[in-house]
């Protein structure tokens, strides 16, 4: 028997409605230590001073997945939404994959993304929202401790292997994962680390913490390259510290972007 909600999904799916975001986790304001986690010797100058810059954020709401391939599917019969690079462009690229409906969508430009969220009502995280509810209170390197292997996220952990011969990049698998393959972190997130790297609202700038400390959560108003968060599928531990900041042109050109999806934000 279909639940109340599954019932209502069906009902606005058959009758053509837009469908807003499926699950989204409330953020309360508050305040927390941004950028290089203490002890951690392996941050970049651009992640601020050791233990951390205090950074105050108001109240927001965040998906608790990546946007998958289904859903950015349903975006594009919809009309609101473009079609990215695909499966047969690269075999990377989960949309138009067999099988890979509840895979995170990859191969977006940041204006892509964007456009999606602003189809359910959002936007893209702001840098600073975004490793306030991927830290979820920790202080550490990663929200379970200090280390990271498969058992806590997809990526490279350099040992792990499963399907594809010799190749450790997805734990294994050589691709991404279906969202929430992992356990969520204190605040009942999915994949804010690895699975796929997420496009953020905010345009690169090397002092952006200092810039977010001062209450600046949405500068700079320019730039050449926007931040991507979180670490991938294909990336190695380091990249999937919560405070590395990764950073990519918005459009990819003849670039893939196979290692980036995004999650939604939406103002309180």
């Amino acid at each position: 028997m279909l639940s109340r909600k599954q019932v209502v999904v069906a009902a606005l799916m058959c009758a053509g409605m837009p469908l807003m975001a499926a699950d989204k986790v409330n953020i309360a304001a508050g305040s927390y230590k941004m950028g290089c986690s203490s002890g951690d010797t392996e941050c970049d100058g651009d992640e601020g001073p050791s233990g951390g810059t205090e950074v105050s954020v108001p109240a927001f709401s965040i998906d608790r997945n990546e946007v998958t391939v289904a859903e950015y599917m349903r975006c594009i019969e919809q009309g609101n939404c473009t079609r990215p690079k695909d499966h047969q462009r690269n075999k990377y690229c989960n949309l138009g994959a067999e099988g890979r409906g509840d895979h995170p969508v990859n191969c977006v430009d940041w204006q892509q993304a964007l456009e999606y969220c602003q189809s359910v009502g959002g936007r893209l995280p702001f840098e600073a929202e975004w490793e306030m509810a991927a830290r979820a209170g920790s202080e550490t390197r990663y929200p379970w401790g200090q280390e990271v292997s498969c058992k806590h996220a997809i990526l490279d952990d350099g040992v792990t292997m499963g399907s594809v011969p010799n190749e450790p990049d997805g734990c294994g698998e050589d691709r991404t994962w279906p969202v929430g393959s992992r356990d969520a972190n204190s605040l009942g997130l999915n994949d804010m680390h690895g699975n796929a790297g997420e496009w953020m609202m905010n345009w690169y700038d090397r002092n952006g913490i200092q810039r977010y400390a001062s209450g600046d959560l949405s500068g700079p108003e320019s730039g050449r390259q926007r931040l991507v968060r979180g670490g991938s599928w294909d990336e190695n531990r380091a990249n999937l510290r919560s405070s590395f900041r990764n950073v990519k042109p918005p459009v990819s050109g003849r670039s893939v972007y196979g290692s980036i999806g995004f999650r939604c934000a939406y103002d309180k």
